[in-house]
């Protein structure tokens, strides 16, 4: 019985990468900032996939349905990171939109 309940356990967790929401935070002010991008949906989404394809990932484990707590102190190496890969997909996308 021990097994059903470890299942029930690990059933109500969810893996997040916690640098999707640090990416997704970052390029939606980025675009507001930026009077030249065009900010449809297709490009964002772009700008977002791009960049999360050149940051290092960063997995939290987190109840369902519960927001988990954001790391205050996310380190100067991955605020660097996501800086320079967000800016490299925008400049990116900006220059050949997929529309």
């Amino acid at each position: 019985m021990e097994n059903g309940s470890t299942y029930n356990r690990e059933a109500a967790l969810r893996l997040v990468n916690y640098m999707e929401d640090v990416v997704i935070s970052y390029v939606d002010k980025v675009i507001i900032e930026d009077a030249g991008f065009c900010g449809c949906p297709r490009c964002r989404l772009d700008v977002i996939a791009m960049a999360l394809n050149d940051v290092k990932p960063k997995y939290v484990v987190t109840p369902k349905g519960f927001a988990y707590a954001r790391m205050d102190n996310l380190e100067a190496q991955f605020q660097a990171d996501t800086i320079v890969a967000v800016s490299k997909a925008l400049k990116a996308v900006k220059e050949h939109p997929r529309h």
